[in-house]
């Protein structure tokens, strides 16, 4: 099975194929708890303790900020971990959380949480938002006056980010996977895709998602030519043995967890 693509759908459809013995590889879903003493669930995307941390260092050490807020969609497992994540991080080092706000997935209005937020006058803003909301928190942002830097994860990399909030994403930075159209050194496999991708798709670039989802069904096929077999203990052996991989996102190597060791990369919105 190739998916879920989020983390709630996988922990949820996730027993049931390992009840079964099918093997299960996701595209996106991060959450640590997705393969967590599962036999036959994988992923080809980093989870996200890594990315949490890459954001945090990167927010801290990098870019020097040392007071930091968030605002969580609470209704959202992604989100959830993702925040708790980027706070042990950042802490760790020896950033400071200033304030850490609520909303529920869905909600339109993010005015009441953003003038709190700004109250506390925080160096960085980190939303671990899908990109649909996280766009509206930006413009609301913006329009109120805010002055701090907003950062977010892999689930902000959308085109449609820059349809959405208009100029209020510009220096928007969000940690995703090593892939976007416009990258100026892919690899031959990424140039491969990007470029047949143009041919299918003319006029709609590729998100990262849609790479990732082409690297799961690629990790896939490589498992079943290395086994031999199309049968799924021989596939889920094999997933596990897998090694170097290289696809779309980089070379990624199947740990003993299950989960996809590869690099994280920032984007900056300009």
């Amino acid at each position: 099975i190739i998916g879920s693509s989020i983390s709630g759908n996988t922990m949820a459809g996730g027993p049931i194929a390992e009840k079964a013995g099918v093997p299960i590889v996701s595209p996106t879903a991060t959450n640590p708890l997705v393969t967590q003493g599962k036999k036959y669930i994988f992923r080809v995307c980093f989870i996200d303790p890594f990315q949490g941390a890459g954001a945090a260092t990167y927010a801290f050490k990098d870019l020097g900020l040392k007071k930091a807020a968030l605002l969580i969609d609470v209704a959202n497992d992604y989100s959830v971990g993702l925040a708790n994540f980027f706070k042990k991080s950042f802490n760790k080092m020896g950033g400071e959380i200033v304030a850490t706000l609520n909303y529920q997935s869905g909600d339109q209005d993010f005015t009441a949480q953003l003038q709190e937020i700004m109250s506390k006058e925080p160096d960085v803003l980190f939303i671990p938002s899908y990109f649909a909301e996280g766009a509206i928190i930006m413009k609301q942002a913006k329009e109120l006056g805010a002055t701090f830097k907003i950062m977010g994860g892999d689930a902000m990399d959308n085109p449609e980010i820059t349809a959405i909030g208009g100029d209020a994403v510009e220096g928007f930075m969000h940690t995703t996977f090593p892939y976007d159209p416009s990258m100026p050194d892919m690899n031959p496999v990424a140039k491969k895709f990007t470029a047949d991708w143009a041919k299918a798709n003319p006029g709609k670039d590729p998100n990262v998602n849609a790479a990732l989802g082409y690297d799961a069904y690629m990790i896939i096929m490589d498992a079943i030519k290395r086994a031999g077999a199309a049968e799924p203990q021989a596939i889920t052996d094999a997933l596990a043995a897998t090694k170097g991989f290289v696809g779309v996102t980089g070379t990624t190597t199947i740990n003993e967890t299950h989960d996809a060791e590869k690099p994280v990369g920032l984007v900056m919105i300009k």
